[in-house]
């Protein structure tokens, strides 16, 4: 007697993703691109022995420097926790308004650079990931009224 295996292939279910956790993911993906640009960026050479001789760019390395890069830092940091705890409405608006803000904010990399190709696909990326966020706030799906909302429901019952 021979044991015959079948396979049985089926579709791979696909759940929808909630908005806000792709706002969160496009956030963790803005955090981690504003950190890996500047840590990889200590490989430029010269980089380490300006932040030795207390120079960050033309800014003295000081608290209130620091201070500063901790709480732009925390901006997309908080995008993450918000995009996934706030209400719809407020989430919509929050996203709309903070990526708007921060895509300037991320061109700033390239003013004065050297390294154009680094520092624009860092921006470059980091562009990408902040219109997709725009664009799922602004398209953010509506709920239709629901039926309690509309008014009673009549139901009609018929008889034989």
């Amino acid at each position: 007697m021979s044991m015959r295996q079948t396979t049985t292939h089926s579709a791979l279910d696909n759940q929808p993703i909630p908005v806000g956790v792709k706002l969160a993911a496009a956030w963790t993906g803005v955090m981690f691109l504003y950190a890996y640009v500047d840590i990889i960026a200590f490989f430029k050479p010269g980089v380490v022995e300006e932040i030795l001789a207390g120079k960050v760019w033309e800014f003295d390395v000081s608290q209130p420097l620091l201070t500063t890069f901790i709480a732009l830092m925390a901006i997309p940091i908080s995008m993450i926790v918000l995009s996934t705890t706030l209400p719809a409405r407020a989430n919509r608006v929050t996203n709309l308004v903070v990526a708007s803000v921060q895509i300037p904010y991320a061109a700033f990399n390239l003013v004065g650079g050297t390294w154009t190709y680094y520092y624009g696909l860092g921006v470059l990326l980091e562009v990408v990931l902040l219109v997709f966020i725009l664009r799922r706030a602004w398209t953010w799906p509506r709920t239709a009224p629901s039926a309690t909302a509309a008014g009673p429901v009549r139901h009609e019952v018929r008889t034989r």
